[in-house]
């Protein structure tokens, strides 16, 4: 199996066998049920579907009570797709942290935290203007200058300007798995992830 969906439950610190000290992220990985299995024969691509947290039944569609029934298994909060080239999986079937190994790299992929709508200064690490100099009284954390006049006569696509922040999907590769708790489905890597505590994650080999 390529991955499984955890939940961030947050960070941490250990020392590692050779002695040095490592922040860690506490992933509870799993345990996830297989909801769905597609082929090439009725989707065209091979994949499996994982389901992962429990979900009120009132709080779901007839149509997704259905698509969980047919798995003979509960609704779930979080449902994402994995390749499944090669792999021999049921409806029903149960994939947990067991996958990982001690000391294999893995890449989680998480949506990062919202910041709303934020200045350059924030948002792309701009300068600013500098001290209050020359007259300059208003205009520390400002953009400055996006253009010439007469040429292009526009502002150019891509101009880093304020905006939103944050809220994007974002990967983080090559963290090392340095515990695996099988007893509480927990997975300790190195490093820090995206998201808050308690948000979705996938954890990809």
């Amino acid at each position: 199996m390529p991955g499984i969906i955890g939940k961030k439950i947050g960070m941490t610190s250990l020392f590692t066998t050779d002695g040095k000290y490592t922040p860690v992220t506490l992933i509870q990985a799993g345990p996830c049920v297989v909801t769905q299995v597609k082929t090439i024969e009725t989707d065209g691509y091979q994949a499996v579907q994982l389901g992962y947290g429990e979900k009120k039944l009132k709080r779901v569609t007839k149509a997704e009570a259905g698509h969980y029934k047919k798995a003979n298994t509960s609704p779930k909060k979080k449902v994402a797709e994995f390749d499944a080239e090669g792999l021999s999986l049921n409806l029903g079937d149960q994939v947990d942290v067991n996958l990982f190994v001690e000391g294999e790299f893995v890449d989680v992929v998480g949506t990062s935290k919202g910041k709303g709508f934020q200045g350059v200064v924030k948002r792309h690490n701009f300068a600013g203007v500098g001290g209050q100099t020359h007259g300059q009284h208003n205009r520390a954390r400002h953009p400055g200058s996006i253009g010439a006049c007469s040429w292009p006569s526009r502002v150019f696509k891509g101009m880093r300007m304020a905006g939103r922040m944050g809220g994007n999907r974002v990967t983080i590769q090559n963290l090392t798995v340095l515990r695996v708790i099988a007893d509480k489905n927990l997975l300790v890597v190195s490093g820090s992830i995206p998201g808050a505590k308690n948000s979705y994650v996938l954890i990809e080999k």
